[in-house]
């Protein structure tokens, strides 16, 4: 991407030349091309069945219900670099039959590798400067470790708790324990400096939960909301599920997020939701 700017900036400023354009105007018409607005694609992590609705509230309001969620992990391109927002589940999971965990609550599968969908966009995981999850619960982790060269964008206290020895014990830690350049983060960051893509602090689904931000070309302000809603039901009623790391923290996460998205007019897409998922585009444009 950076080389495709920097091809289109020389010509630009050859052109420019030939029409005698002053150094200012020329400057000025290449930064514009420097703000090439950002990108949003969706692709397919996989899918999960919550087979005990119930888990995903405080109380019984789900009882006896389930349903199926969309399991996406996305691609965002900025023409200073490009980052993968949360990595589906894991890639064990691909050409096998569907898993339901001991417990019965969850039935996962996964239809296609991250390599296999990156190739057929003209990528690779090391196309990627930077990986960021909303947090480190495994359907949002499972290709994680394919992203090893990236920097790993991750809140301090993620960190603290995914790398603590208790966690190490887990699967969850093994998904990104080869995630070994790490940006640790207190608060929200500004991902390539210009606002155009911003991971805020949402925590309380997990220690170190976060959402992203992004201001798309000719789309406005986009929110990914990680796993700090679910569904829209969650989202209608600020239901918090009973697995939640810390309920208050999650509800004034809850609060802000909302306060966020009505400042800014956001479009917000809830991760786990099929609808929200089928709304983006799974393409690139350069490959139209």
């Amino acid at each position: 991407m950076k080389h495709i700017i920097y091809v289109f900036a020389l010509l630009l400023v050859l052109s420019s030349c030939k029409n005698n354009k002053s150094q200012e105007e020329v400057t000025e018409e290449v930064e514009e091309i420097q703000k090439e607005g950002v990108k949003l694609y969706a692709l397919d992590g996989g899918t999960v069945k919550a087979n005990m609705l119930e888990l995903f509230s405080q109380d019984t309001t789900y009882q006896g219900q389930s349903k199926t969620f969309a399991d996406a992990f996305y691609i965002i391109e900025h023409h200073e670099g490009r980052l993968l927002w949360d990595a589906g589940l894991a890639e064990g999971l691909v050409g096998q039959e569907p898993f339901t965990t001991p417990n019965g609550a969850f039935t996962v599968s996964r239809k296609d590798s991250v390599v296999s969908q990156l190739a057929e966009l003209k990528l690779a995981p090391a196309d990627f400067d930077y990986i960021a999850v909303s947090h480190t619960h495994f359907d949002h982790t499972g290709s994680a470790s394919k992203f090893a060269d990236a920097t790993w964008l991750v809140q301090q206290t993620e960190y603290d708790f995914i790398t603590s020895e208790e966690q190490k014990e887990g699967d969850n830690y093994k998904a990104i324990a080869g995630l070994t350049n790490v940006k640790t983060l207190n608060g929200d960051f500004d991902v390539f400096g210009d606002g155009t893509v911003v991971i805020k602090s949402m925590p309380g689904h997990t220690p170190g939960h976060q959402v992203l931000a992004l201001e798309l070309e000719n789309a406005g302000t986009i929110l990914l909301t990680g796993d700090l809603y679910h569904f829209q039901e969650n989202r209608d009623s600020k239901g918090v599920p009973s697995f939640n790391y810390d309920v208050e923290a999650t509800l004034k996460s809850m609060e802000a997020f909302e306060a966020y998205a009505k400042e800014n007019n956001a479009d917000v897409y809830i991760q786990h939701s099929p609808a929200d998922f089928n709304r983006l585009p799974k393409y690139p444009a350069y490959l139209d």
